[in-house]
């Protein structure tokens, strides 16, 4: 979501953001045609907080034993088409929502 100054323009700088912290940083400013700085007004109410927008929250599950009421499973990327079938037809019965 917030940008890294000269992302784009030098390639050793990375994606991962840094605070701009030179007396002259035009982004630390303020100036127009800069990205976004991280505020306090971006932020969420805490009940809503790592929550998927269906509001339950996610978890990520690699087995039939790990599944668990009140949460959006997400299947493992490393587990089997096999295994995948077995897990959502088992969600399906418990009635808990898949997300992929």
């Amino acid at each position: 979501m917030f940008k890294r100054q000269n992302r784009a323009i030098d390639k050793r700088v990375g994606e991962s953001w840094r605070k701009p912290r030179g007396i002259d940083n035009k982004q630390r400013i303020g100036l127009r045609g800069t990205s976004a700085l991280p505020k306090i007004g971006y932020g969420q109410e805490k009940e809503g907080r790592n929550s998927h927008p269906s509001g339950l929250k996610e978890k990520l599950v690699f087995t039939v034993k790990e599944l668990q009421k009140g949460f959006a499973i997400r299947i493992g990327g490393s587990v089997g088409a096999k295994k995948k079938k077995v897990i959502t037809a088992e969600a399906k019965k418990l009635g808990l929502k898949v997300l992929n």
